[in-house]
């Protein structure tokens, strides 16, 4: 079943639940499916579905910064149970010797040496990665093996 079709499964299911959090975080991603189909007019298979997602949660955890900054605390947890809504649709994510090993393998077929290749590698690891690995946690990897 691909994430688009479990997601209209899910949201028929919340919505006979009634569970009206769980129902509004799943309208939410669906409306951004859609708006994303449209822009691009094109249908989205799971790769597209899941960096909409990843784009949505990146956006979450930034509002909740936000929230907290303000000392909203209401708003901060909604955005948190978003999350964890949304992150029921990303693939399994990597173990962090999964990562380390990835990156390992990334600087030995890139032939890295110094920061300034570190868009080398980060172009190969990109694609091997997406949706598994918080990217930001890769980056920070890759720039310290290569320093």
């Amino acid at each position: 079943m691909s994430i688009r079709d479990r997601l209209n499964e899910d949201l028929k299911t919340a919505m006979k639940a009634r569970e009206q959090e769980r129902l509004a975080a799943l309208r939410l991603m669906l409306a951004s499916v859609k708006q994303r189909e449209v822009d691009e007019r094109v249908t989205l298979d799971d790769a597209g579905v899941v960096a909409v997602v990843e784009k949505m949660i990146k956006q979450r955890k930034d509002s909740i910064a936000q929230y907290e900054k303000a000392q909203r605390q209401d708003l901060a947890d909604k955005e948190k149970y978003e999350i964890s809504v949304l992150e029921g649709y990303l693939p399994k994510q990597m173990s962090q010797q999964e990562l380390e090993a990835a990156v390992a393998e990334a600087l030995a077929a890139s032939g890295a040496k110094s920061a300034a290749d570190m868009g080398k590698v980060m172009g190969v690891l990109k694609p091997k990665l997406a949706g598994r690995a918080d990217m930001g946690k890769v980056s920070a990897l890759v720039k310290s093996k290569l320093a």
